[in-house]
């Protein structure tokens, strides 16, 4: 049984688990708990990513015409807002940042795709998060787009406008610079959903996202798109063809395995590059606090 696999059978393990007793709140954006689940697949590494295009644009050109804006996040969501890097769920973004960066010396991997198999699960959580996490290196410059034109959430957990966005470019009416954003933390741009339209399906697969990406994608060093979940929906599929690779987000407790294994087959198997296990809670996890304990002393015991 495969790496991938096996995650989904424990996030169906612990959905069965609870059957019977209380279950915890399906928040999706409930953080990351002890132990994070990252399973790479071995499979990815022969994918080629997308073709190499010449961006008529420079940083400079980025910096001066995308418009600062004041944003108002939710700190108890956006973990790397408030300058506190001791919040429960920081270090297993790390531990996925540096995850990713080891598959990105076997394969191209740039431009990333975040969903999940159902909504609720927490696939803005982590696309934000982790776009947050890379940008907290040196140097390192990201694009967050919210591709979820049917249900949009990051304009709302990062405190900003949601228009004009991606809609807006995909229909023609927007450049790229003026539906992006530079946020309150340096290197971090977002372009928001954009205003609501009545197919979203007919638009993401008009072409335009990846022509957005090959035009900018010189300028960051990571684009991390959030999309709807890949189930009661086509889009997700639409926009990995657009992308290096597709992570999927499943929850603890929550996500059905079938629904897992549907998600999964939506793309193609040199396209998944893991799969990340969400709101997995501490008692779960005795091996990953044993580690952060001993850790902890010594630390301690090496500044005494």
């Amino acid at each position: 049984m495969s790496r991938i696999h096996e995650a989904l059978k424990k996030a169906e393990q612990d959905r069965a688990s609870t059957q019977g007793v209380a279950v915890q709140p399906n928040s999706s954006t409930a953080p990351l708990t002890d132990p994070p689940v990252f399973t790479e697949n071995p499979a990815a590494g022969g994918r080629t990513g997308v073709a190499a295009f010449a961006s008529p644009f420079s940083v400079e050109m980025l910096l001066a015409r995308c418009p600062q804006v004041a944003w108002n996040p939710d700190m108890e969501t956006m973990l790397f807002m408030n300058g506190d890097d001791s919040v429960r769920g920081t270090e297993e973004f790390r531990t996925l940042r540096s995850r990713l960066y080891h598959m990105r010396e076997k394969m191209t991997l740039k431009t990333l795709l975040v969903t999940s198999a159902l909504p609720k699960e927490g696939k803005s959580f982590t696309a934000a998060n982790l776009a947050q996490v890379i940008v907290r290196q040196h140097g390192r410059r990201v694009l967050l787009i919210d591709a979820d034109l049917r249900g949009p959430r990051l304009h709302t957990v990062l405190g900003t406008q949601p228009a004009p966005g991606l809609s807006e470019y995909l229909q023609g009416k927007n450049d790229e610079f003026s539906i992006m954003q530079q946020g309150p933390m340096e290197n971090f741009f977002f372009i928001p959903s954009g205003d609501g339209i009545e197919d979203p399906a007919e638009l993401v697969g008009n072409g335009r996202l990846k022509m957005l990406v090959q035009r900018v994608g010189s300028l960051f060093d990571w684009i991390i798109i959030d999309s709807p979940p890949a189930v009661p929906v086509s889009d997700a599929s639409l926009l990995a063809t657009a992308c290096d690779g597709v992570l999927i987000v499943v929850r603890s407790n929550s996500t059905p395995s079938d629904a897992a294994r549907k998600a999964r087959l939506e793309f193609p198997d040199q396209a998944l590059v893991g799969v990340v296990l969400n709101g997995t809670t501490q008692d779960a996890a005795p091996y990953a606090r044993y580690y952060y304990e001993a850790y902890e002393k010594k630390t301690t015991t090496t500044k005494a």
